[in-house]
């Protein structure tokens, strides 16, 4: 029995190595680096900055959660993707945080001229209305991409630099600050550079709070959609019927580039304004009939929050369903 427990615990030896955590990022030869380029640029402590570094080791679930999937053809569907967006738990959160920021949603797009369906819709995309901002700690997460994921270590270090400025210029202690597992912050999930760029202090009290301030999060997305290009009072995306080859169409991407006439002209049939620059855009479910609409500018624009036709079509359709439902409300005696 001895000889047999003896084994085992020999097999068992290399699992528990393994299983040791890894070294602190002060530990690395390009933290340290970033380190000192902070101090030279920036004018960061260097001591203070390699103990921040030195609470924080490299993430495996962040790593995880940015890989891609394996087989993407099979990840990919939209009526999937919809149904975690487009339900009734959602609107009527949407309904609520409407009803409850009404003036300043009112606000916001009388000075960035953003519809309020709009506003909350994104706000309810990423956070579900502030109640799943993350868990990550924002400076593990974006250490453990910008020195460990090296296909976007680039940008990743970037956000790096902004993050720690961000905290820095509101008094913050970049280990304080949870999020996403990508490092976004906040109610509406902005990274650190468009925190930085685009945020507002829209509730007046001399600080940008995306963590607490709804207002700060609704003026500041407001905003960040009106610097991208937003048109006021333009539509968004139309259903759009097919016939023929189209696959050029698609491959041109999601940025307008033709008029409604000219995709008329190549089979493309939508009830919408024919000098209109649109882009033809596909919505994939496995084993359904695939989705086409056209998306306009403003489509466009939403997409420069998230990069995915899926992402900006949830936002669209969850702002269309919360619009009819602050209509109805609205009639109610």
């Amino acid at each position: 029995m001895s000889a047999l427990f003896a084994a085992l615990c020999a097999l068992l030896l290399p699992l528990t190595a393994s299983a040791e955590p890894p070294p602190p990022f002060s530990e690395q030869n390009e933290v340290r680096t970033f380190i000192a380029a902070m101090h030279e640029q920036h004018g960061f402590d260097v001591a203070h900055l390699t103990r921040q570094f030195a609470q924080i080791r490299p993430n495996a679930s962040v790593l995880r959660a940015i890989r891609p999937a394996a087989v993407p053809e099979k990840q990919r569907s939209w009526q999937r993707y919809r149904e975690r967006f487009l339900n009734p738990r959602r609107i009527a959160g949407g309904q609520r945080f409407w009803h409850e920021h009404a003036a300043v949603l009112a606000r916001a797009t009388a000075i960035y001229g953003v519809p309020p369906e709009v506003i909350v819709a994104i706000i309810g995309v990423e956070t579900e209305y502030g109640g799943n901002m993350g868990s990550f700690s924002v400076l593990e997460a974006l250490a453990s991409l910008a020195f460990h994921y090296p296909p976007r270590a680039e940008f990743f270090r970037g956000e790096l630099e902004q993050f720690l400025l961000m905290a820095r210029e509101n008094g913050l202690s970049p280990l304080s600050i949870k999020g996403s597992y990508a490092g976004a912050i906040g109610i509406p999930q902005f990274m650190p550079s468009s925190q930085r760029r685009f945020a507002v202090d829209f509730d007046g009290d001399d600080r940008i709070d995306l963590r607490t301030s709804s207002s700060d999060a609704i003026g500041s997305v407001a905003r960040y959609l009106q610097q991208y290009g937003w048109q006021k009072d333009a539509p968004i995306a139309v259903p759009a019927r097919v016939q023929g080859d189209v696959s050029a169409l698609i491959a041109a991407g999601i940025k307008p580039t033709l008029t409604v006439r000219e995709m008329a002209a190549q089979g493309v049939r939508a009830s919408a304004d024919g000098d209109q620059q649109a882009a033809l855009i596909d919505l994939v479910t496995p084993d359904a009939a695939t989705e086409y609409w056209l998306g306009f500018d403003n489509f466009y624009v939403i997409t420069r929050y998230n990069r995915s036709s899926f992402y900006a079509m949830a936002v669209f359709q969850l702002a269309e369903a919360l619009r009819e439902r602050h209509r109805q409300t609205a009639a109610l005696p």
